[in-house]
């Protein structure tokens, strides 16, 4: 069994358990789990960001789309105070050739060969959410979020190869809104985000929501990650959109 296919399995598994349990036992626990479809929007890259070569995973490569899954599990404290881990992997992988010479974290690729790049952004985040807005539809909450990046893109071609790999801190502020218009279905609009001038950092879920139960909900939408740095060890910025869907899962 694939890695899609356990996963998809794992979950479909743990809504049924949810499901069938008694209503009155779900407390203050979230499982937010979901999966979809990647889209590269753009993905410049120029390493070292000084003296390499700028080149696009998205216009001179092609990036094939590719599954992606994350989880969070949220614990919430009395009414309106959030804790939350993230684990968000994302895999994109591009190929094709180019007709200049690319200068890649010290090897130099040449003109017309056969180019293949994996990109991979891994985010894992501890975050708090404090709603400071309750009403019967409508919830408004703001935080901030502690996210740590492990990130890497490897170019190859016959014979070469090189990669560069980043893993760091970057401190973000969390929002989320959720209306709810009706007592079923809600508005999702939430996500990390935050500029400076040495980078910017943004992933935002617009979705719709569902509840089957007072323990399952479903939801669909579409998430935007973009974000990048500029300095002289590494220029990167990168757009990806998703087609999302999951369940929310409390107990």
């Amino acid at each position: 069994m694939g890695a899609d296919m356990r996963f998809t399995f794992w979950i479909i598994t743990v809504a049924l358990l949810a499901a069938a349990a008694p209503a009155q036992e779900y407390g203050n626990w979230t499982l937010d789990l979901e999966a979809g479809a990647a889209f590269s929007g753009y993905n410049d890259v120029r390493i070292p960001g000084d003296t390499g070569t700028r080149f696009s995973l998205t216009e001179d490569l092609e990036t094939d789309p590719a599954a992606y899954w994350r989880v969070r599990l949220s614990y919430t404290l009395g009414e309106r105070h959030t804790l939350s881990v993230l684990a968000a992997p994302l895999r994109l992988e591009a190929e094709g050739t180019v007709d200049f010479p690319i200068d890649y974290e010290g090897v130099t690729f040449p003109a017309g060969a056969p180019l293949t790049a994996n990109y991979r952004f891994d985010s894992y985040r501890l975050s708090y959410r404090y709603d400071f807005l309750i009403r019967e539809n409508l919830v408004l909450g703001a935080g901030f979020t502690a996210k740590v990046r492990d990130a890497a893109i490897r170019l190859a071609a016959p014979g070469l190869g090189a990669e560069k790999t980043n893993t760091g801190f970057v401190p973000l502020i969390r929002f989320r809104l959720q209306w709810n218009w009706n007592p079923a279905w809600a508005f999702l609009l939430e996500g990390d985000a935050l500029a400076a001038p040495q980078g910017r950092a943004e992933d935002v879920l617009a979705a719709l929501a569902y509840d089957l139960s007072p323990r399952v909900s479903l939801k669909a939408g579409y998430r935007i990650l973009e974000g990048g740095a500029d300095n002289d060890e590494v220029y990167s910025f990168a757009l990806v959109h998703y087609a999302a869907a999951g369940l929310l899962l409390r107990f």
